[in-house]
């Protein structure tokens, strides 16, 4: 058995672990599993051999044994249902895991990706000074409820979950703006979650691609 996932030829966050692959190589790094990376450039995504993989032209990809996935909420489940110990023995809280990664990506992720828009997308245009802080205080909403629910547990539900490694993944995008480090409960949420042993050799993985070379 031989996993490949795609991943950018070269990110545009430059190896800083926002890329979507950092969240299929630390499940993977998670479950103990080898796996290979094929590189593709912005304009291979576009072309007829990536969109026979991902018919929108993104990344990651996976594929193992004849089964290619694409999105990284399917991806990560498949990994966490098949290897490793990402998901919950117990019944009840393996539902509850994967409740916590359908919300990371469906209710947590989309206001984070607005303002990821309409700081950098949108910065020029000429509503976005009236525009941002709408967009901020529904960013602030959803932490607000977020932190709250996690008081002051280590993890989403018990212990340590794919579900988590979702989350973490959608909260790192907030990083950059800010806004994260207003709310200390889930700033060290992720810090908890970086510093993972699995993370830290997904994050090292994707650096190097991006690295300068001499």
């Amino acid at each position: 058995m031989t996993i490949t996932i795609t991943a950018f030829e070269r990110s545009p966050d430059g190896g800083r672990g926002l890329a979507r692959d950092t969240r299929v190589r630390w499940a993977l790094e998670e479950a103990g599993l080898p796996y290979d990376v094929r590189l593709v450039s912005f304009r291979a995504m576009k072309e007829p051999a990536h969109l026979a993989l991902h018919p929108f032209g993104q990344i990651p990809t996976y594929e193992e044994d004849g089964l290619v996935l694409f999105e990284t909420g399917a991806i990560v489940f498949h990994i966490a249902q098949h290897h490793g110990n990402l998901l919950p023995a117990d019944d009840h809280a393996r539902a509850r895991a994967v409740t916590w990664m359908f919300a990371a990506v469906n209710t947590v992720e989309p206001p984070i990706l607005e303002l990821v828009t309409a700081r950098i997308f949108e910065g020029d245009k000429p509503w976005t000074k009236e525009r941002l802080p709408l967009v901020e205080e529904r960013v602030r909403d959803r932490m607000k409820q977020l932190s709250a629910r996690l008081g002051d547990a280590d993890w989403l539900d018990g212990a340590f979950s794919a579900g988590d490694l979702m989350m973490v993944s959608v909260l790192l995008r907030l990083r950059p703006s800010g806004i994260l480090d207003e709310f200390p409960v889930l700033a060290t949420y992720v810090a908890r979650g970086e510093a993972r042993p699995a993370y830290q050799r997904a994050f090292e993985a994707q650096l190097a691609v991006n690295a300068p070379h001499p």
